[in-house]
C-alpha cells in the first residue's frame, strides 16, 4: 500500500470510529475528588447476573482532549455482548506542549498513574455497589493505544520496583489483560516518535525518560504471570506494529508468552470501532480470557 493510500485508509477508519454517538453509562461513580477521577459503568445488555467485568482504559496519547466519551460506543459494544463494563477516566496532560511537540502536553506525572492505580484499587467496592450483575472475580482489563499501555501497567503493579508508590504486594486478581495497539515498549515508541513526543511529556520531560520509565514501561515490567493478549493492526500509522512486536519480544526474553494477533489491512482505530470487524476480534480476545 502506498503512503497516500495508507493515510486515506487511516483517515477513513478514524472518521468511522469517532462518528458514533456517545453512549451514556448506566451508572457513574467517583473514586476520588478530582473531576476526572470517575468510572462509568455499563450493565450487560442481556441482563445476566455473574457477567465478567471488563475494565476499559481509553487512549488518546494521555492528552486532555481525549476522554472516556470516545470509547463509550466501544464500552456499549462490549455490554451488548454480555459483559459488565467499567470505563475509567484519569487525569491527562493539558496546556502547552513541551520540547516543541505539537498539540497539548501528554500525561501528568505522577497523577496519571496515581489515578489508574486508585481506580483499580477502588473497583471491587464500586462495582459491587454500582453494578451488582458483575462478577469481579472474572475481571479482564483492556485498553487502546495509550490506554493499552495503562492496561499492561495495571496488570504489572506487583512487579514494579521496590519502593514504588503503586506497587502491589501480590498479583492483581485479574483473569487477564487485552491490549489493543498498545504503546507497550517505550524505547521503540520514543525512537519512532509515537504520538509526537507524548512519551517524554508523560514522564515529565526527556531528562526523566530513563529514570521514570522503569516504573511504567510495560516492556520493563516482565514477567507478570498475568495472561496477556495483544491485538494490532498491520496498517497502524499511530502505533506501528514494530512497537507492539518489541513488547512481545521483551516478554519472550523474560520467559513470558504473550498472545499476538495481527489483523491484516487494519489501522489504529478500527480496534475500538463497533462497526468494524476488528472490534469483534478484540471482544473475542477478551471473552477468551474472561469466561
Amino acid at each position: 500500500m502506498s503512503d497516500s493510500a495508507a493515510r486515506d485508509r487511516d483517515a477513513a477508519e478514524t472518521e468511522s470510529a469517532f462518528g458514533h454517538p456517545e453512549v451514556a453509562p448506566d451508572r457513574s461513580a467517583a473514586y476520588g475528588d478530582h473531576p476526572d477521577q470517575v468510572i462509568d459503568f455499563f450493565a450487560p445488555r442481556d441482563g445476566r447476573d455473574g457477567a465478567p467485568l471488563v475494565v476499559v482504559l481509553h487512549g488518546g496519547a494521555w492528552r486532555s482532549p481525549y476522554d472516556r466519551r470516545h470509547v463509550s460506543p466501544f464500552a456499549d459494544f462490549l455490554a451488548r455482548r454480555g459483559f459488565a463494563v467499567a470505563s475509567v477516566e484519569y487525569r491527562r496532560g493539558g496546556g502547552l506542549p513541551r520540547q516543541g511537540a505539537e498539540g497539548p502536553a501528554a500525561g501528568r506525572w505522577p497523577e496519571t498513574f496515581d489515578d489508574v492505580a486508585a481506580a483499580m484499587d477502588a473497583l471491587p467496592g464500586l462495582t459491587a455497589r454500582e453494578l451488582p450483575q458483575a462478577d469481579a472475580r472474572r475481571t479482564v482489563v483492556t485498553g487502546h493505544s495509550a490506554g493499552g499501555q495503562l492496561a499492561l501497567w495495571a496488570a504489572a503493579r506487583h512487579v514494579l520496583p521496590q519502593g514504588s508508590p503503586w506497587r502491589l504486594p501480590a498479583p492483581p486478581p485479574l483473569r487477564g489483560v487485552v491490549a489493543l495497539a498498545p504503546i507497550g515498549d517505550f524505547e521503540s515508541a520514543a525512537e519512532q516518535d509515537v504520538c509526537s513526543g507524548a512519551l517524554h511529556q508523560l514522564l515529565g520531560g526527556e531528562e526523566y525518560f530513563e529514570e521514570r520509565r522503569v516504573h511504567v514501561d510495560p516492556a520493563l515490567l516482565l514477567p507478570t504471570g498475568i495472561a496477556t493478549a495483544v491485538v494490532q493492526g498491520s496498517w497502524d500509522l499511530t502505533v506501528p506494529q514494530s512497537v507492539t512486536e518489541a513488547f512481545v519480544d521483551a516478554a519472550a526474553k523474560a520467559g513470558e508468552l504473550v498472545g499476538l494477533t495481527v489483523l491484516d489491512e487494519v489501522g489504529h482505530f478500527a480496534l475500538i470501532d463497533p462497526s468494524a470487524d476488528a472490534c469483534a476480534v478484540a471482544a473475542e480476545e477478551i471473552a477468551q480470557l474472561a469466561w
